[in-house]
């Protein structure tokens, strides 16, 4: 045998010395940790009506660092399917959440963000969370009440995730991210969700003193990061994106319709609701259905392969037969829905993408950022490729496109 005196074959020393050579390589890439803050609901013009919405931290991040114009959401313009879209940059038809709650029928399931058991299969989720191509390509993670976060997606967990829990306070998120951000070995890429901003406007509409309390308080929030950031020496060695996944319109209860006035329920299977309809004729009979849909004011009916292309809403089989969309501010009630519930939504979401109200924000501030700088609306897919570049990951395929933010990035 033609041994070395150590006992190893040359070729076994020339392997060890390769696989040494990778170590070495991959830890040379210095990935700046991200730090991605959603404050869901919070509507583009908040952050320019100072006569309404007091936001000074949140002003000044965007003043030193990149703004958007605006945030386009994808449709459907609703929770789930946006964040899934930002972290996938898959629209809401590639991802697989195409709503807040959504049937399956191969799976014959319902799937429902407030059924916590649905909200951790994996088999619901389709894509590749920024999350999941971290942990994949030797990063730890910690996407904290992310959607999507709780399931182990292609039989990946977080490096750091726990179930959803609302009464968890704000300022207990900020602490946690930092202390995230402290250990010895930090997480790569991790989120705060704030949902004071949506929850207040859905009760009582984006301009009343509710949602104006929700914004300052989460902005006092967003300070309290940015002076954990500064106190711990992390400042300047993160960088923090803020997005909201979604704007509010204004549902005032004089613009409410009785569905019944128009069509039977009973003649209806409901997959999701207003503002968007997901639901199928129980005799099968779509188009009449989409006929019966359209006399009624206020609302637009298609079969589900007519929907309008830009929409990008097409294609996946959880995507009800019939969809139906409400003009903006309209609201669509069954009697039974409207007897049970007598508080209604002064404020909602889910209409049409392209609506001004609709329209979400996009702040960036860091070192891989040009400071003072604003770019065009753009649409969320095109963050996950942003993500990817700013961590040097190789990116999984996706719907977006880097070069929106090619006039921003310090390495370009």
């Amino acid at each position: 045998m033609n041994r070395t005196r150590s006992g190893y074959r040359p070729q076994y020393s020339i392997l060890i010395a390769l696989l040494l050579f990778a170590q070495f390589a991959l830890a040379q890439v210095q990935r700046t940790p991200v730090l991605m803050v959603s404050i869901d609901g919070f509507r583009n013009d908040y952050l320019d009506r100072t006569d309404l919405y007091d936001a000074p931290n949140l002003r000044a991040l965007a003043a030193t660092g990149v703004r958007a114009d605006a945030l386009i959401p994808s449709f459907p313009s609703k929770t789930f399917p946006n964040h899934y879209t930002i972290v996938t940059g898959l629209y809401p038809a590639h991802s697989g959440i195409v709503g807040n709650r959504m049937y399956d029928p191969e799976f014959h399931e319902t799937f429902s963000i407030s059924d916590h058991k649905a909200v951790q299969d994996a088999k619901w989720w389709q894509g590749e969370p920024i999350w999941v191509t971290a942990e994949k390509q030797g990063c730890h993670t910690a996407p904290v009440f992310w959607p999507g976060s709780e399931a182990a997606i292609e039989g990946i967990h977080p490096s750091h995730w726990t179930a959803y829990d609302e009464s968890v306070p704000d300022s207990k998120r900020v602490a946690q991210a930092l202390g995230y951000l402290e250990e010895s070995n930090p997480p790569c890429y991790l989120s705060i969700y704030f949902s004071d901003v949506d929850t207040a406007g859905h009760h009582f509409g984006p301009e009343s003193q509710p949602v104006r309390d929700a914004v300052r308080n989460v902005d006092l929030h967003i300070g309290e990061l940015v002076s954990g950031l500064k106190e711990h020496g992390l400042w300047g060695k993160v960088n923090l994106i803020i997005v909201s996944d979604h704007g509010m319109a204004s549902t005032p209860a004089s613009q409410r319709i009785v569905f019944d006035d128009y069509i039977d329920p009973a003649t209806v299977e409901f997959i999701d609701g207003s503002p968007l309809f997901e639901l199928s004729a129980k005799d099968g009979n779509q188009t009449a259905l989409v006929a019966a849909l359209n006399r009624i004011p206020h609302l637009h009916a298609y079969l589900a392969k007519d929907v309008p292309e830009r929409w990008h809403f097409s294609g996946n089989r959880r995507i009800g037969p019939v969809v139906a969309l409400a003009e903006e501010g309209w609201t669509f009630d069954t009697q039974e829905r409207m007897t049970h519930w007598k508080d209604p939504h002064l404020g909602n979401h889910g209409f049409d993408s392209d609506l001004e109200s609709m329209r979400a924000i996009f702040i960036a501030n860091g070192p891989g950022f040009l400071s003072g700088n604003k770019l065009p609306a753009f649409q969320n897919i095109h963050i996950y490729a942003l993500l990817t570049e700013l961590l040097h990951l190789k990116p999984a395929a996706n719907d977006g496109n880097l070069k929106v933010f090619l006039p921003v990035l310090v390495s370009h």
